[in-house]
């Protein structure tokens, strides 16, 4: 997700750090509900994607929640799909490191991304992560779902559920890459209001 520009404007705090924090220990533990840690440790590989940028301090923050709630050690990798993008031409200036330090195939891998808008960045990783295997399944995590999608993507686990207009924003901030941390709504300073019928 690129960074706000000048003009963006803050509406509404979404999350605080303690508020954001608090939704990634519940989705961890939607995690290890699903994957149970019995299975886990008996073999059944898992893996935690995130995507560039924040999907990947996301993943990293829920691994390490898994870890300190059941011991276990869910292996974390990073997935730039820019190439896969049907946007491709303004995307490849944007290009950051793909690391997948286990092997895809027959492997149940979450991805992990920040927000879900139009659904063409979570169909861009799949189609990215088919290229280096075939998983055993693919579930798709995000801490905020804005809605307004183009293509028929769903979540299967979501920290937050915030409708959002044309001309909306729903900004991640994390420590790992910013100066703060939580989640907010802004707008552009020059979006079109919807007209009221």
């Amino acid at each position: 997700m690129p960074d706000a520009s000048a003009s963006d404007r803050e509406k509404a705090l979404l999350m605080d750090a303690a508020h954001l924090g608090r939704t990634l220990d519940r989705m961890a533990r939607q995690l290890l509900e699903r994957f149970a840690p019995e299975e886990i440790g008996a073999g059944v590989p898992v893996g935690l994607v995130g995507m560039q940028r924040r999907g990947v301090p996301l993943a990293r923050r829920l691994a390490e929640r898994m870890a300190a709630a059941e011991g276990l050690d869910v292996p974390v990798g990073t997935l730039d799909a820019s190439l896969y993008r049907d946007d491709v031409r303004h995307r490849l200036a944007a290009m950051l490191p793909t690391d997948l330090p286990f092997d895809v195939t027959d492997r149940h891998l979450v991805l992990v991304d920040d927000v879900l808008y139009t659904g063409r960045s979570a169909r861009a990783a799949l189609d990215a992560l088919l290229a280096y295997g075939r998983p055993a399944s693919v579930a798709l995590a995000v801490l905020v779902d804005r809605g307004l999608r183009e293509l028929p993507i769903a979540a299967d686990y979501v920290g937050l559920t915030v409708p959002t207009l044309p001309g909306e924003r729903v900004r991640v901030r994390l420590s790992e890459l910013d100066d703060r941390e939580g989640v907010w709504l802004t707008e552009t300073a020059n979006a079109e209001r919807p007209k009221a019928p």
